[in-house]
């Protein structure tokens, strides 16, 4: 099994250096993209199994053992999040392969696209499975310098500027980081989290709440906690479709990942509880505020992105193995849906011409699968039941029942309004586009009580939608369903992930079988 654990991240950096070196011979590059992503779609899956099974896997990096040399983990946490990471990079890669087909690859640079879209899958990749926090870093500014790439192809004015907001909040979020790492380093003598998980208990209890402040406050940037998510509205929508997919599912997932590996293992006793749950709380309720004031779809979506982390923080600020459970449970489907819908949407804008409500209607007639796949989508995000937003919802609030605590109450009628505001956003969304029609949409001059998204030029120019585009965004919402079915093994599977957190024993001694130096 530990021989799986670095092709993980091997893998795409290859593909990454083949792609690049083949130029612009569109084909070759496509085979290799997809076949590295299915190779580590394929290893994470063998990962899940084998770690589920037998316990968490651990490699040292040429053979220097920790704390000396980089060490590799994965445990069953780590291990879901390779296998859905994989998925989604794999499903959006197909669809970005049938846009550029259907474009004739005017808009995205395929000699730039495919390796750049590698390199961001290793560093998703190497932050899931690093062992040591600054690897961990290494692995997001991976991230950082692929997605900056990504986020500005095609050049134009908007997506510059939404690039330099995006590189400069995100390079803050790198100097807090990096400044924990040293004052870590300079307090317990080492950056491997097995280690620091000994030896942080050792330092006086202020030193150890401005520490664990520091790494918080740095995750919450990337996650775009409130009031830290003002730089992701404006960011993610102006990228191209399938870029917007992958930001708005995977990448403040790694921040979501990286508070739940640091807070349980590093600060397991942390004095943050409250804090947490209140930046949860407005996190929820001023993000959906925010979506109900938009007019134009992908600016509604990154708004209700933005609010559902607020979901995920609750988990974790509960601390407890079943609040750890329906989070971890909640990140996987916000991952599938988020990146569902937001494909959705970019299938909206090339039968719609726009993704501006004001200007969209009719396309029940003309995209009725469209309508069903963004409907479907929708109605998971909001929670009815039976969909995994539902399941993962009535879960966290029944990890806040069982904590008893007042506040988690306030979170639990906080979620349940969110919710149901979510529902009326999307819904309301749905029917400005599909079911009202053309003719009533261009009578309505004007939405007077919702503004203008600023990347709407008020042009309107339609484009074919592939097969492999509708193809891909169906087999995402499949996954999205499968997610419902196959609700009670997978909650299984995270409530045993729980336990792995709760006890960071298990983690600390996979990394030192023979005890800690």
């Amino acid at each position: 099994m530990n021989a799986l654990i670095p092709l993980v991240v091997a893998i795409p950096l290859l593909g990454a250096a083949i792609t690049l070196a083949l130029g612009r011979r569109r084909r070759q590059q496509i085979v290799v993209s997809v076949l590295s992503l299915t190779s580590v779609a394929v290893i994470s899956s063998v990962l899940l199994f084998l770690v589920d099974r037998d316990g968490p896997g651990v490699v040292h990096v040429g053979g220097w053992d920790a704390p000396w040399g980089i060490v590799l983990v994965v445990d069953r946490l780590s291990a879901i999040m390779l296998l859905v990471s994989a998925l989604m990079l794999l499903g959006v890669l197909i669809f970005a392969v049938g846009q550029g087909i259907a474009d004739g690859d005017s808009d995205t640079p395929v000699s730039i696209f495919h390796p750049t879209y590698l390199v961001l899958a290793a560093g998703l990749f190497d932050a899931f499975v690093a062992g040591d926090l600054f690897n961990m870093y290494v692995g997001f500014e991976m991230l950082l310098s692929a997605s900056y790439v990504l986020l500005t192809l095609g050049g134009t004015g908007a997506r510059i500027r939404a690039g330099i907001t995006y590189i400069v909040v995100s390079l803050m979020s790198s100097l807090l980081f990096l400044s924990a790492i040293a004052l870590l380093y300079g307090a317990t003598g080492t950056v491997t989290m097995a280690l620091l998980a000994e030896r942080i208990p050792d330092l006086p209890s202020d030193v150890q709440l401005i520490l664990g402040l520091l790494l918080l406050l740095a995750f919450c940037v990337k996650a775009a906690v409130f009031p830290l998510s003002f730089w992701l509205p404006d960011s993610y929508p102006t990228a191209p479709a399938p870029v917007t997919a992958v930001f708005a599912g995977l990448l403040t997932k790694v921040g979501i990942y990286a508070i739940i590996r640091t807070q349980t293992l590093l600060f397991p006793d942390n004095q943050l509880t409250a804090p947490l749950m209140i930046a949860a709380l407005l996190t929820l309720v001023i993000g959906i505020l925010g979506a109900l004031a938009q007019a134009d779809i992908k600016r509604l979506l990154s708004f209700t992105l933005v609010s559902h982390i607020g979901y995920m923080v609750f988990g974790i600020a509960m601390g407890t193995q079943l609040g750890i459970s329906a989070t971890i449970f909640y990140v996987v489907h916000h991952i599938t849906i988020q990146t569902t819908l937001f494909l959705c949407a970019g299938l909206i804008e090339r039968v719609g011409g726009t993704t501006s409500l004001s200007r969209l209607g009719g396309l029940l007639k003309a995209a009725p699968f469209v309508a069903v796949l963004y409907f479907i989508g929708a109605m998971n995000l909001g929670g009815i039941p039976p969909f995994s937003g539902f399941l993962g919802k009535v879960a966290l609030f029944q990890a806040g029942v069982e904590l008893g605590d007042p506040l988690s109450y306030v979170l639990i009628a906080a979620g349940a309004a969110t919710s149901l505001l979510t529902l009326y956003a999307l819904a309301r969304a749905w029917n400005m586009a599909f079911w009202r029609t053309k003719a009533q949409a261009e009578e309505l001059e004007s939405l007077d009580s919702m503004m203008e998204a600023p990347q709407d030029e008020g042009t309107v120019k339609t484009k074919t939608i592939s097969p492999m585009m509708t193809g891909a965004t169906t087999a995402m919402l499949v996954l999205t369903v499968a997610l419902t079915v196959f609700a009670g093994p997978i909650f299984d599977l995270t409530a045993r992930a729980a336990a792995n957190i709760e006890n960071p024993s298990t983690y600390i001694d996979a990394v030192f079988p023979d005890g800690a130096p």
